[in-house]
């Protein structure tokens, strides 16, 4: 089977979650069938695996509508987009969509990343939910990455289309901490800085926690930053880092007493996989999409406590307790793989293939 797989949202610098997950996806999937990339800039190829690619429009262009034409031309048995949002009118092949999560219907701040007219278009997009509909319904098959998105399009009823799982999953070869090691009185957090992740009750639960560190890992705006800084308890003692490599963030996964994460919506929490796979616990709030990719190995709280969040960090300082939470996370990141992703993928593609014949 030729796959073309849409890379265009490839990141050129650094991977961010929807970058990372099509990338991996891509690099396994190639190990079963024969792949063709779709990008729109070459410094994509950076972070993308060795495999043969064509240069096609950007996915925010206004030629995105009639994009389909042209990928006509490369022969593939099936494409698969990790957006939602690729053009569809006019295609002669198989298509698969994928819709992540549906977090921007209530959270409705778009990535600051997009231009300033998409940001609108962003808004627009999101005040109902026929304009997903409309898109989902052009797909043979609709990929997602969790069953907690599934149900959710189920509920909206946002597609007649099968709907299946995708899954994400962690980096492999993660190097794992030394279990003799006592873990340091370090957290984590790993993620953007928009209104839904709640960084700001994990600011709070600091003054609960004398004598730990809290590093907030991402990129950050000066405007965000000073907005967390004047939340900083008195004594607290939190690090913005602004940005750290991967070798960097795995030196730290491997000497932290956990990764923390209070976020009110999520579409997976891939840093909640990365650290069960390093060995290092997590405290997380006690959502959905959270309760599904923890799978009972993650430490849940109420995200709008301080004090619920500080309580779950102290419980760690027992060793007896910390060595469990770290046991427990290895157990159920060892669940989750990029080769079980990409025979995912195969088999919806099988599907969308004999979908698009019966048409």
């Amino acid at each position: 089977m030729r796959i073309a797989m849409d890379a265009r949202f490839t990141r050129t610098d650094h991977h961010d979650g929807i970058s990372r997950y099509g990338a991996s996806l891509i690099e396994a999937v190639s190990r079963h069938a024969s792949v063709l990339m779709l990008i729109s800039d070459e410094r994509q190829l950076a972070l993308l695996p060795d495999l043969p690619w064509v240069k096609i429009n950007s996915p925010l262009s206004p030629a995105e509508l009639l994009v389909a034409l042209r990928v006509n031309r490369f022969g593939a048995d099936v494409v698969f987009s990790p957006m939602q949002t690729m053009g569809s009118w006019g295609r002669k092949y198989p298509l698969i969509l994928t819709l992540h999560d549906l977090i921007y219907y209530s959270n409705p701040t778009p990535p600051g990343f997009l231009p300033f007219p998409v940001r609108g278009l962003w808004r627009l997009y999101h005040l109902a939910y026929w304009p997903q509909r409309l898109l989902l319904n052009r797909a043979d098959v609709v990929a997602t990455i969790s069953d907690t998105t599934r149900s959710l399009i189920a509920r909206h009823r946002l597609t007649r289309r099968p709907v299946r799982i995708v899954g994400n999953a962690p980096q492999p070869g993660a190097v794992l901490r030394d279990p003799a090691a006592a873990p340091e009185k370090i957290l984590l957090y790993m993620g953007s800085f928009m209104p839904y992740k709640n960084v700001e009750t994990v600011v709070r639960g600091m003054g609960h926690l004398p004598g730990y560190t809290l590093h907030l890992l991402s990129r950050i705006s000066p405007a965000r930053r000073s907005e967390l800084q004047a939340l900083v308890p008195d004594g607290a003692r939190v690090v913005f880092s602004n940005g750290v490599t991967d070798a960097e963030y795995g030196d730290l996964l491997r000497r932290a007493t956990a990764l923390v994460t209070l976020s009110r919506a999520e579409g997976y929490g891939l840093p909640m996989i990365e650290a069960m796979a390093a060995g290092t616990p997590v405290v997380a709030s006690d959502i959905p999409i959270f309760r599904e990719v923890a799978g009972g190995a993650a430490l849940l709280v109420d995200p709008d406590s301080p004090e619920a969040f500080a309580e779950a960090v102290s419980a760690l300082d027992d060793p007896q307790h910390w060595r469990s939470a770290s046991k427990a996370g290895l157990k159920r990141a060892a669940e989750y793989s990029w080769e079980t992703s990409a025979r995912e993928l195969l088999a919806a593609a099988g599907e969308a293939v004999r979908l698009f014949r019966k048409r």
